[in-house]
Formats: C-alpha cells, structure tokens, sequence
C-alpha cells in the first residue's frame, strides 16, 4: 500500500496538482530526515539535508518519468545532498572507521576469534528497554563505514529493493548484498554486547540478570 501511495504522490506531483507537493512532504519529509540523520550523524546537518531534497524535488519533479519509482529518485537527491553535506561539515568525523574495526579482534594467527551470537527472541519485552535498543541501533548505524552506512540504511530502513539500492549508489547488486551482509553482521555484533547484559542467553549460557518482569 505504501508504494501505492507514493506513486500516486507522484503523478499528482508530476501533473502540477494543488497541494500536491504539501501531500509529498508530509508524506516523505521524516523519513528523509531520519535517513539523512544516520547518513550524516548530525542532527543540524540532517534538517538542512532534508531541506536541500524536498527543495531539489519541487524544481525537478517533472524529470520523475516513472511515478512507481518515486522512493528510489527522492533517496537518490537525498544520497546525494548526505554526501555533499558531509564534505562540507564541520561534524563530519576526522576519518570513517573501517568494518574491522566492528569485528571481532584476529588470533595472533591470523584466523577471527569465534563468535557468539545472542538469542534475540530472549530478550525482555519492555517498553523502555525496545526503546534502548532502538537508540543502540541507530548509534551503530551511525558508526558504520559510509559506503556499509549507505546500504543498510536503504535496503533494511527504507526497504528498497537490491536493484533499486544499487542504482542509487551505482554499484552492482552484489555489491549491495555483501556490504548488507558485512553490515549486519558488524550491527548485530555490536547489539549483542547489550542483549549479553540484559539476561540473554550466549552459546547456551545466560549472561547478566533480567530486569524483573
């Protein structure tokens, strides 16, 4: 339903409609928002960011030449202005950490430690504690490598397709799959520090208390 609606924004916003470009922004200006704000790690620089797109689509709607591929061409200007913003900020970070830097340390030999990954289904169903978890992703989000950042962020967060992600950042669609799975793994490697901490149980062991229900 949702791409239905979009590509109905689309056509209405293409045929110059009353209102129409009011209806798209209250429709895709928090989502661009919260796109550019993991993108760009900074909340100033996320508004101005989104700003820059809803005002880049006003002027170039009439070059939307398919309605049903609206997402993908607003995150494409929205890419775009993250990464021209980024250069430009003075809250951009000296330098992007590498993924290794997420992973696991290496044996002396070379070879990765190996890793355990936490039961999820036993975490806790708590408000507060979903919440925590959201704000944890989001930060490890933030923290990824750009070109890891980039595709997560459009294939898991805006649910675009492979081929769309790919088209947005002129890679190949295997490209796309093993920087989302490099991704991933990195993100669920960082949550399952918190999880250890909170009563989940880690290779068949529990580790930490759970709060009390």
């Amino acid at each position: 339903m949702e791409r239905d609606t979009e590509s109905e924004l689309a056509r209405q916003l293409i045929a110059g409609e009353p209102e129409a470009f009011d209806r798209f922004v209250e429709y895709f200006r928090a989502k661009i928002f919260h796109y550019s704000w993991l993108m760009c790690g900074n909340r100033e620089d996320a508004e101005e960011v989104a700003q820059e797109t809803l005002l880049k689509v006003f002027e170039s709607a009439e070059q939307l030449r398919e309605p049903e591929k609206i997402r993908s061409w607003v995150f494409r200007i929205a890419k775009n202005a993250c990464l021209m913003k980024r250069r430009k900020s003075i809250f951009a970070p000296g330098r992007e950490l590498s993924l290794d830097e997420f992973m696991p340390a290496k044996h002396q030999d070379g070879g990765r430690v190996r890793i355990e990954i936490a039961d999820w289904s036993s975490l806790p169903d708590g408000k507060a504690m979903r919440s925590e978890m959201r704000e944890l992703l989001e930060r490890a989000i933030r923290e990824l490598p750009e070109v890891y950042r980039s595709v997560i962020l459009l294939r898991d967060m805006e649910e675009l397709s492979t081929q769309e992600t790919a088209q947005i950042l002129d890679v190949s669609d295997d490209v796309v799959k093993t920087r989302l799975h490099r991704a991933r793994l990195a993100i669920r490697q960082r949550l399952d520090e918190y999880l250890r901490g909170n009563g989940v149980e880690v290779g068949g062991k529990r580790h930490g208390t759970a709060p009390a229900q």
